[in-house]
């Protein structure tokens, strides 16, 4: 027992390993100049380190045609993650309460159409995206990529909370109706006030995603318009002849930041959520 014990904790400890090494050589280039990193190789560590790429990356850094850093990206990507998250973990909420709780012809196929979202490729849906962005004229717009991901979180938030609502006795709704209480009043008054638990797992997981969606952010815009995954993609079109690694691993890690936050002071909220409701 003991044996197989070390054995387990041995292979996590390289897989632990093995998924933090890159982290680490970002970290590391990060904190080193590109003229040290230039004259020696990207695996090595530093000689000195200097914090000054990580204001350069911010403000100064030159990606495709423009030279104003990584802010200006970093502002786009909350401006449209904040509101998407928001939107589509609340309409996610109200649909499952509905799917769940208000039990009417036909809710499982409902319930089956809105959760077939999650197991559509994102590319097939470019094509009806491109559409409805071009006829309410929201193309290349921060507020078209806020519609596209509170649509696409709906069928993910809807699963979640669905799946949540669903051991909520139902003679507390009852009780509620009895009292004269209706289905927006039974929402925010009782099922709101019981659904921090998935309602943090919803909330970190769009988040997320959403931060580091790709696709849509490269494919419907451009230019000041992008979120910082798709700027990323001119890290190596900087306009200069001369390498700057040390730059480019400090815009990567800023942009990794955000999400990197979220995961450490919501994980263990995140984890407590996906497994309330688990054991009844």
């Amino acid at each position: 027992m003991k044996w197989s014990r070390l054995i387990v904790y041995g292979l996590l400890i390289v897989l632990a390993i093995g998924f933090l090494v890159p982290l680490g050589v970002v970290i590391v280039n990060s904190l080193r100049s590109n003229q040290e990193i230039a004259s020696s190789s990207l695996i090595a560590w530093p000689t000195h380190l200097t914090f000054a790429n990580y204001p350069q990356a911010w403000n100064k850094f030159c990606m495709a045609e423009h030279c104003w850093g990584i802010q200006p990206y970093m502002v786009n990507s909350l401006t449209l993650t904040i509101p998407a998250t928001i939107l589509s973990t609340l309409l996610g909420a109200l649909a499952g309460y509905s799917i769940s709780l208000w039990r009417f012809r036909g809710d499982q196929l409902v319930f089956g159409l809105v959760t077939l979202g999650i197991f559509l490729p994102e590319q097939m849906k470019l094509i009806p995206w491109v559409v409805v962005l071009r006829d309410l004229g929201l193309m290349n717009t921060i507020a078209g990529l806020v519609l596209i991901h509170t649509v696409q979180g709906l069928s993910f938030t809807t699963l979640f909370c669905r799946n949540y609502y669903i051991g909520i006795p139902q003679d507390l709704l009852k009780a509620a109706r009895i009292d004269g209480a209706g289905f927006f009043r039974i929402f925010w008054r009782i099922i709101l006030p019981l659904s921090p638990p998935i309602l943090i797992v919803t909330v970190i997981f769009q988040f997320t995603g959403i931060w580091n969606e790709f696709l849509f952010g490269v494919t419907f815009t451009s230019g000041e318009q992008q979120p910082v995954t798709a700027a990323l993609i001119a890290l190596s079109a900087a306009i200069t002849s001369e390498p700057l690694f040390g730059d480019q691993n400090a815009a990567v890690l800023i942009a990794a930041l955000p999400t990197l936050l979220v995961y450490l002071f919501g994980g263990r909220y995140f984890l407590r959520g996906l497994t309330a409701g688990a054991v009844k």
